[in-house]
């Protein structure tokens, strides 16, 4: 989603007559997109914005001026913090106000002085009706159609920052899929916070899920891949599992966060399901279509967790053996319930829960991509590598795959047979 807002903030800038840059020295505006998941990224925030004045006082020093924005997450849950912390900034807009940036550059260059206000509104109409039309960067396109969550698991910051639920209507989700088709998109992701509980309406005003809406994507022409990210387990209707045995251009890779394989956790964690209802979900989608894998996100050393109850983590990757994964520690995150909780877990316990974690999950990786030496796989090819004659594409399972290949191949979809494989990454030849 972050991805997604960059661009789309890099869109509406481009209407303004920016060009984007490589270097930051050159930049007469930077802007930051933050996120507030982890505390690291939010100290990192203000570790860049520190170099940020370095360079901006460069530039004054040779008659240049330079406006730094902060936008996203960040802003939205530390409002006051980031012009106390940082106040040369010149403005700072939640994630859901980006669409007001034009306005803020136009008033900052009206008045030749920065603008020094923090905007955090949840606003009523959506910022979609005020982004520019997107267009396809590449082959792979995002499409966000979800945004904002209404879950309050109790280690997130996402309701307080992205606000309730809200689901793009399906008419306009199917028109800027039709033109990032058009420009160029063969796969597109569609994304949400909570994706598998959107309910835009249809130009009947009927509320549809996502189901329907994987179907009406699968029947625009041009489009040859599809996929959906993140999902809810709670979230996934029968209809959603069907789509993954029906729909031929969905790919075979779903992301299905667990967070822990302890169901008294998980009740801490107010997650709407336990173990077991996971486990059936993921059953009925081997049923469904026995080519598909999984991923998922984990949280060790949540408040109040046990060895025992760390070691039923282990016993759910056993199961499900998951071909990627996000793992972390838990992080305290500010106003959310999980932060004041009793039995905080020590540091040196988390991090040492996190290796044994990341060793089993990287294991299975590895075993996975090593089963796909001697596979043909149909790989599409996003960037050059960094040897003369290499693309770098992604199999349908999200794996990295480089291949020597003509470079004409950059953005298409290419066969490629397995060769080598390690831990991150795959080789192949073309076939």
């Amino acid at each position: 989603m972050n991805v997604y807002d960059s661009s789309r903030i890099a869109d509406m800038l481009r209407n303004q007559g920016y060009e984007e840059t490589a270097k930051q020295q050159d930049a007469e505006l930077v802007i930051f997109n933050t996120c507030h998941i982890r505390e690291k990224a939010a100290e990192k925030l203000f570790s860049d914005l520190g170099r940020a004045l370095l360079i901006k006082q460069e530039r004054a020093a040779e008659g240049k001026q330079t406006v730094i924005g902060v936008v996203g997450c960040v802003v939205q849950a530390e409002d006051e913090q980031i012009l106390k912390r940082a106040p040369f900034v010149d403005f700072a807009v939640g994630p859901l106000m980006y669409h007001t940036i034009k306005d803020i550059l136009q008033r900052i260059k009206e008045n030749k002085t920065h603008e020094g206000e923090v905007y955090t509104d949840f606003p009523a109409e959506s910022k979609f009706d005020y982004l520019p039309e997107n267009k396809a960067q590449g082959a792979c396109s995002y499409l966000a159609v979800q945004e904002g969550c209404n879950n309050f698991c109790t280690y997130c910051v996402v309701p307080y920052t992205r606000g309730v639920e809200y689901s793009r209507p399906v008419e306009e989700v199917l028109a800027e899929a039709k033109r990032l088709i058009s420009t160029g998109s063969l796969e597109i992701n569609l994304l949400g916070q909570n994706v598998n509980s959107y309910h835009g309406e249809d130009k009947n005003g009927k509320e549809r899920d996502l189901a329907y809406l994987l179907h009406k994507m699968a029947e625009l022409d041009g489009l040859q891949r599809l996929r959906y990210t993140t999902s809810y387990p709670a979230d996934m209707t029968d209809e959603l599992i069907d789509c993954h045995r029906d729909i031929k251009i969905l790919m075979p890779f779903l992301h299905l966060p667990l967070q822990s394989g302890s169901d008294k956790i998980l009740k801490a964690m107010n997650r709407r399901h336990n173990v077991e209802d996971y486990l059936r979900i993921i059953e009925k989608l081997y049923k469904a279509n026995s080519e598909l894998r999984m991923s998922s996100d984990f949280i060790v050393g949540f408040p109040g967790e046990t060895d025992e109850d760390f070691a039923k983590t282990l016993d759910a990757v056993n199961k499900v053996k998951y071909i990627q994964a996000f793992s972390f520690k838990y992080s305290r995150r500010p106003g959310t319930p999980a932060a004041v909780m009793e039995n905080q877990i020590e540091e040196k316990v988390k991090k040492e829960r996190l290796e044994i974690l990341q060793n089993l999950l990287f294991d299975y990786q590895d075993k996975f991509n090593k089963s796909c030496i001697g596979r043909v796989l149909p790989v599409l090819l996003e960037e050059k590598g960094r040897h003369k004659g290499q693309l770098i594409g992604r199999t349908p399972y999200m794996q990295n795959l480089h291949v020597e290949t003509n470079s004409a191949n950059l953005n298409k979809i290419i066969n490629v047979e397995v060769v080598e494989a390690t831990t991150n990454s795959l080789s192949g030849k073309e076939l």
